[in-house]
């Protein structure tokens, strides 16, 4: 009888989350996976068409089986997001009193935020099954970092919320060894022996990001500009306002350079609005949000890959996921990072990094990239890809799930 799997996870397909994969591997080594998950609505905040509070609330995805709990979109504002989380939270609650479903183990997914997690333990301890979670977002840290909340009344209800999810997980997964530390500072991460729960287990990317050869997309087409890329979120968290602020001083000593977005998020309508205050319409392609399949096709097109963060420390001991999906296309790398990215990046040797907010660091490092030697761009490329078999290979990370965790 095949061993059931029941993964909570407030964003799933169509959304893209690499849990999409992870779920889809799953099935193909014999697992029933069944999925709880909202209604997709990110990033945009409004649900996705064909979609809706009596559209589609159970479906079927590449063998796995997807139940979606009523929830209220994200919209906009900080308001409806917390309705967002929430709703999943009192849906989840009444899913778990009265659903029939038996599973062998839970997984969580946490990507923020971290109240979904509650509903998949609240299930664990009914069953009496291992849970465990894979945190890809520290909370109360990230909530005060995006929201701006600085209450310690509120944080520490969030903090005991979050301990008490830690306390009833049997395994803790971190993206990042500077997670799997400060993960450690809690008590609640080590079991009745004294032992962690916690272990680090990067993200892989999926075998469809890989390089492709160059060719004329419909909406992109081959340039001489060299052109840099950012694909993903368009969030507050990205930092992505240095973008404009460089493409002005590119503009001013009349760099043939553009950059390529594709994505999509909260922050997009600033955006727009700081491109077009700088007078650099001209040197931005805004492409929307692609299909993951899609990307390394863009990226076949660009020069570069940017990854950036705004200005706090947590983000120093974040692996954006884009990260290994650069690295897997072969994509020489530009960062406005520091920490775990720019460790990453200075040790596979496939790119340069700068500091937040260090707009002259950046100009500098595009213009010697662009100007160097074709070989230089074709050796960052070969050390990508290089790291990025050696550390992120899916099939190792795989069997390390289901093995060496025996999950």
């Amino acid at each position: 009888m095949k061993k059931h799997i029941l993964v909570i996870s407030q964003y799933f397909y169509p959304e893209n989350f690499r849990i999409n994969d992870i779920c889809k591997e799953w099935v193909k080594r014999g697992y029933e996976v069944t999925v709880v998950t909202g209604i997709p609505n990110y990033p945009q905040g409004k649900f996705f068409n064909g979609y809706g509070l009596f559209k589609k609330r159970k479906e079927e995805y590449e063998g796995v089986h997807i139940i979606r709990l009523p929830i209220i979109s994200r919209g906009k504002g900080s308001v409806r997001l917390a309705l967002n989380y929430f709703s999943f939270v009192w849906s989840g609650l009444l899913w778990k009193t009265f659903t029939r479903i038996k599973a062998d183990k839970v997984f969580v997914f946490e990507v923020s935020p971290m109240t979904q997690a509650l509903v998949g333990v609240w299930y664990a301890k009914r069953r009496k099954i291992p849970c465990s979670i894979y945190v890809q977002d520290l909370w109360p840290e990230n909530v005060e970092v995006v929201t701006g909340i600085h209450n310690q009344k509120i944080l520490g209800a969030i903090d005991k919320m979050v301990n008490y999810i830690y306390r009833n997980c049997n395994l803790i997964l971190a993206t990042s060894p500077s997670f799997v530390k400060r993960l450690e500072e809690r008590t609640s991460v080590f079991d009745a022996e004294g032992k962690s729960k916690v272990k680090y287990w990067p993200q892989y990317a999926e075998e469809f990001y890989k390089p492709v050869p160059k060719k004329d997309l419909e909406d992109l087409k081959i340039s001489d500009r060299f052109r840099i890329v950012f694909t993903g979120n368009v969030g507050y968290a990205q930092g992505l306002d240095i973008l404009p602020k460089t493409a002005e001083l590119l503009k001013q000593q009349e760099v043939s350079c553009e950059f390529v977005i594709v994505g999509d998020g909260r922050y997009m309508e600033e955006f727009r609005k700081e491109i077009a205050n700088r007078n650099v319409e001209d040197m931005f392609v805004l492409l929307g949000r692609k299909k993951p399949e899609e990307i390394p096709g863009y990226l076949a097109l660009c020069d570069a890959a940017f990854i950036s963060f705004a200005d706090n420390p947590l983000f120093e001991m974040t692996i954006p996921a884009k990260l290994q999906s650069y690295m897997a296309c072969g994509m020489p790398i530009i960062a406005v990072a520091s920490g775990e990215t720019k460790r990453i990046i200075e040790n596979a040797q496939c790119g340069s990094c700068c500091e937040f907010g260090d707009v002259e660091k950046l100009l500098n490092i595009i213009v010697q990239i662009k100007n160097d030697s074709k070989g230089l761009l074709l050796e960052l490329s070969n050390n990508a890809m290089k790291y990025c078999n050696i550390n992120y290979q899916k099939d190792y990370l795989m069997d390390m799930l289901q093995n060496g965790f025996k999950l």
